[in-house]
């Protein structure tokens, strides 16, 4: 029971509570060496028998130990209580019923997110179909991946197109009622990433895991949470690698159907990882190692507009983000012109694809032009006397005047569709068009009122759209008053009243709010083939 050591001229013994007493003198805390010792009972401690030689000298009073003992013994209660929390949390999530969540990820609000999805969103990211769906839904509560995977899917749905939901439908929680589409969409959304946590999904990843990091890079990007979604972009990009769909020799080892969705997803990454890298001043890990998909792999549903969206991006190569990130310095006027000129005739005159696929094509056409405008003019390149438009200093104006053509025969409805990440390049585009009309003299013929309309029409549709109002609206006014005279800058931020129309006829499940664009409302004013309008969006 009792441990004794050799100290020079005095025996220290360790008794069974790990409390020093030197011996033959009087003990400070005596152990009576029987279980439990007597002291330990009367002062109400645990007796054990963990021996810990503390240093020598004097060791206090009695009350002093005790509180120490005491003091050690909550810590362990402390640590208990966290195990036994986390191996509760982790038997509870096990299966994916939870009396919390169950309630959220109705049937009603997958078919909703699901109709909404391929009547808007498939042509985009074509990564999922009707039958995987269908299968997910049905293994919801008895696999998590399916769950995380649904659960991330709606929270995608409801946070970047805010598809809403309507009152008293799936909006109840046993705390009481979410108050909009964007609080049940972030309560899916870490539900979906707790549950997560219960398993292993980073050795042997699955294309849903993969599938389920994009959703939720997808959330926290239009939550305005950009360091948690680029690690979840990350995230997505890393477990594809993993998965080998960098490698073209990995498709011949699985099924044709799962072969045209690794493709498809391997590209989709591709793209928003480029997009973001822009946006964000991040670096890239894909390439394009493999080869584009076909569209003619489901003539049911094109994906023409996809392969667009790839061939615009695809010049957006490590070379471009070293040199956009300040990581290179070999750069060219030549170059950089041969870039204008591919961007500007990058896509044809009249797109095969959904209005929703153009609204992100024209407007990601023009921001790259943007972009690449900004690098030139960073590098020096740039001459007012250039035979080459896109190394002047106003080609900004010509931009914003093709920005503005392009996305008057859009509808409201199309660029709503891509969320913040589309008013942010509008966003761009308006703050470097502000910047160029600083720098041009008033007396020059350049000057005209074209540039003031374009940044009027830019600053509207900012303001209109959902989500621009409240996070956008403000920094653009604030620049352009900031940075233009004050007659001008008065006209240009005006408040602009929407023009309301009436709601097209569309499921009950969804809702359509008030405030629509003023040019083109509808999809039978657009030359592209779109599904009918669906209504869903609340006022913002």
């Amino acid at each position: 029971m009792a441990m004794i050591f050799a100290s020079f001229s005095a025996l220290l013994v360790i008794n069974c509570c790990g409390v020093f007493k030197s011996w033959p003198l009087q003990p400070s805390v005596r152990c009576d060496s029987q279980q439990v010792c007597g002291n330990c009972a009367q002062a109400g401690l645990s007796c054990t028998y963990d021996a810990i030689p503390q240093k020598k000298g004097p060791k206090g009073s009695r009350a002093k130990v005790i509180s120490e003992l005491r003091l050690r013994e909550a810590q362990k209660r402390a640590e208990h209580r966290r195990q036994e929390s986390y191996f509760s949390y982790s038997s509870q999530t096990s299966s994916p019923s939870s009396p919390t969540l169950s309630g959220l990820l109705t049937e009603e609000l997958i078919a909703g997110c699901t109709e909404y999805y391929f009547a808007n969103m498939y042509p985009t990211m074509p990564i999922l179909n009707s039958e995987q769906l269908s299968m997910l839904a049905t293994e919801k509560e008895g696999s998590i991946e399916a769950y995380c995977l649904l659960c991330s899917f709606c929270a995608f749905m409801l946070i970047q197109p805010g598809i809403e939901i309507k009152a008293g439908q799936a909006m109840k929680t046993l705390e009481g009622s979410l108050s909009n589409n964007t609080s049940l969409g972030r309560t899916l959304l870490d539900g979906a990433l707790r549950r997560r946590k219960c398993y292993d999904y980073t050795d042997q990843p699955s294309v849903d895991a993969v599938i389920t990091s994009f959703f939720a890079f997808g959330c926290f990007f239009g939550l305005d949470k950009h360091n948690t979604a680029w690690f979840h972009l990350r995230e997505a990009t890393t477990l594809a690698q993993i998965i080998g769909m960098q490698d073209e020799k990995t498709y011949v080892s699985v099924d044709h159907a799962e072969s045209v969705r690794m493709r498809r997803l391997f590209w989709l990454l591709f793209v928003t990882e480029r997009a973001y890298a822009l946006q964000k001043h991040r670096p890239l890990t894909l390439y394009a190692t493999i080869k584009l998909p076909s569209a003619a792999e489901d003539p049911s549903r094109p994906i023409a507009g996809f392969l667009y969206l790839v061939d615009l991006y695809r010049p957006f190569d490590d070379t471009f983000i070293g040199l956009w990130n300040k990581s290179r310095t070999d750069c060219s006027t030549l170059w950089l012109a041969h870039l204008q000129k591919q961007l500007t005739h990058a896509l044809p005159a009249v797109l095969d694809c959904t209005e929703t696929q153009a609204a992100d094509l024209r407007t990601s056409q023009h921001w790259l032009r943007t972009i690449v405008w900004q690098l030139s003019i960073t590098n020096g390149f740039l001459s007012s006397t250039s035979p080459d438009s896109s190394m002047t200093f106003t080609y900004p104006i010509q931009v914003a005047k093709d920005l503005v053509a392009d996305t008057s025969q859009l509808s409201q409805q199309s660029m709503e569709v891509h969320g913040v990440g589309l008013i942010e390049k509008l966003f761009d585009v308006a703050c470097t068009l502000v910047d160029v009309m600083s720098c041009v003299p008033l007396e020059s013929p350049t000057f005209d009122v074209g540039p003031q309309e374009y940044l009027n029409r830019l600053v509207h549709l900012i303001s209109t759209l959902r989500g621009g109002a409240s996070r956008y609206l403000e920094l653009i006014s604030t620049k352009i008053k900031d940075t233009l005279p004050s007659h001008m800058a008065a006209s240009i931020t005006q408040p602009m009243i929407p023009i309301k129309v009436e709601q097209s006829p569309g499921t009950p499940f969804l809702q359509h709010g008030d405030s629509v664009s003023e040019h083109h409302s509808s999809s039978t004013s657009s030359p592209y083939s779109t599904p009918p309008l669906m209504q869903f969006y609340p006022p913002s």
